[in-house]
């Protein structure tokens, strides 16, 4: 079963060996947007702070926190 599979292996190699591939530098630079991550961090720790001024001021809206 080993055998099968390394000449397998080996033939598809060598098959991908003969087909020519062209790399191409890209017209404009790479973007890469990292915005999803440092948004996600602010939101996070507005929410713990509105917590934590929801709990020091339990009277604002007329009653505790749940």
């Amino acid at each position: 079963m080993r055998a099968h599979l390394l000449t397998a292996l080996g033939a598809a190699t060598a098959a991908a060996a003969c087909i020519p591939v062209q790399i191409q530098a890209p017209d404009r630079p790479i973007e890469v947007n990292l915005n999803v991550n440092i948004r996600q961090e602010v939101i996070v720790r507005l929410e713990g702070d509105a917590r934590q001024l929801l709990n020091e001021n339990s009277d604002l809206f007329g009653g505790g926190t749940p």
